[in-house]
């Protein structure tokens, strides 16, 4: 009855019902073009990409995050990721380049300079990524590379056009998302990788039940205690999402006329996982890198060892993600900058000297609560590859750890909590009987 309750009142809100329904359209659309085939494509090609995808575990990776659409061949087929790429090399350009560190402190107009030099670069992104896809529709297939397009003949003017709707298809999910950051609800850019995400789970579920009740691989009993296990892994990435270690701060009084500001104890809440997602993408981007080398013969045995599946595949992951945790939590929590904010404030952590001490204190903390934080998202990336080994359907383990969990988790975190601001905002119910719903900072 609460949640009804609730339902009811998210629609009795005029704008905030708008803003869903605008959402859930653009969403829809994002869906439909999943299914539009790039054209040229011969259907044989098609499903023979899709049986490759569904072996390989890298390639199904990149379906997860595409919703289909990259082993459907789609326009949407490269997904929303050159775009993440992009920000993310601009985001670590900001921190060694002085003409974008500029940027980034002029405001508004800083920052729409810095979406332009994102979509830049997402174009010579995708105009690398482009041909590699098109070339890899080509890799294993038993007919001639020509014989793979209705467009045998004319091979360079189907690469060519190709490359322009992997480009608009693309450029036009950037444009979705920006829509609905603006007037929708949620982050644009988040929401569709979520929902191509989402759109996943049904079909790996039926799959997983269908091994299970079909084949007598375990059962129902089986099933329900992997569905147990999900549930608990998904507890504890919320937990690893929402967990901080609050510093007290102290303000100092000071009377204005007759009025008194600051003594009051406030407190900066330090996540424990500060990075967000950023170090499994970071780590899943140089892990890639073997499978440049797949065409060649005499890389092979290097390929292999590297495996999606192989125990040095797992080690070496393990530890990327921990190192890129450190690495992106040292470039996004500046203790300096903190320090500095609190004494402009008249502000002070109690029994710590401002200044340098500070500093000190703020950056000692931050290394303790980040070893706890990193191990645990390391131990979540790798959890697929442990639920595959253990006899479940690999489409389905991507769902039990990695950055389809994660982005998962914090992406509906961030959502709902938008959603329960608007609701709080006019004097109704929150989601919760207690408390509020924190949104996961970044992705």
């Amino acid at each position: 009855m609460k949640f009804v309750e609730t339902v009811k009142n998210i629609f009795k809100i005029e704008d905030l019902r708008k803003r869903l329904l605008y959402t859930l359209g653009l969403i829809l659309i994002y869906r439909l073009g999943c299914y539009v085939v790039i054209p040229g494509i011969n259907p044989e090609a098609l499903a023979n990409l899709t049986a490759r995808v569904e072996s390989n575990g890298l390639l199904g990776l990149l379906d997860i995050f595409s919703g289909g659409a990259f082993s459907n061949a789609s326009i949407f087929a490269l997904g929303i990721m050159p775009y993440i790429s992009a920000s993310i090399v601009i985001q670590l350009l900001g921190i060694v380049v002085p003409y974008f560190q500029k940027l980034q402190k002029e405001g508004e107009s800083g920052r729409r300079k810095i979406n332009q030099w994102t979509r830049y670069l997402t174009i010579g992104v995708l105009l690398i990524q482009g041909p590699a896809y098109l070339t890899s529709l080509t890799m294993g297939q038993n007919a001639l590379p020509s014989e793979a397009f209705i467009l045998g003949s004319s091979n360079f003017l189907f690469q060519f056009t190709a490359i322009l709707v992997l480009l608009a298809g693309t450029m036009f999910m950037m444009w979705l998302g920006e829509k609905i950051t603006d007037k929708g609800i949620g982050n644009g850019v988040s929401l569709i990788i979520m929902i191509g995400i989402v759109a996943r789970l049904p079909e790996a579920f039926l799959a997983e039940a269908d091994t299970r009740l079909k084949v007598a691989n375990g059962g129902l009993v089986m099933l329900i205690a992997e569905l147990v296990v999900l549930y608990l892994i998904f507890m504890a990435t919320i937990a690893l999402v929402q967990a901080v270690r609050k510093i007290p701060v102290q303000y100092a009084k000071r009377i204005v006329g007759n009025k008194q500001y600051g003594g009051v104890r406030q407190y900066i809440p330090l996540k424990v996982n500060a990075a967000g997602v950023m170090p499994i993408i970071f780590a899943q981007a140089l892990m890639f890198v073997p499978m440049i080398f797949a065409r060649w013969e005499w890389a092979q045995g290097f390929v292999s060892t590297f495996a999606y599946n192989s125990l040095w595949y797992n080690v070496v992951y393990f530890i990327l993600v921990v190192a890129f945790t450190y690495f992106y939590t040292a470039i996004t929590v500046n203790p300096n900058m903190m320090a500095d904010d609190m004494k402009r404030n008249g502000g002070f952590i109690p029994g710590v000297k401002p200044g340098k001490k500070t500093v000190e204190y703020i950056d000692n903390i931050m290394t303790r609560i980040t070893l706890p934080g990193s191990i645990f998202l390391a131990i979540v990336a790798i959890l697929p590859v442990f639920a595959s080994k253990l006899g479940i359907n690999q489409e389905f383990s991507y769902f039990f750890g990695g950055t389809s969990l994660l982005i998962l988790v914090g992406v509906i975190l961030d959502t709902l909590s938008q959603i329960e601001s608007h609701l709080l905002s006019r004097h109704y119910d929150g989601l919760m009987k207690t408390g509020r719903i924190r949104g996961r900072g970044n992705i």
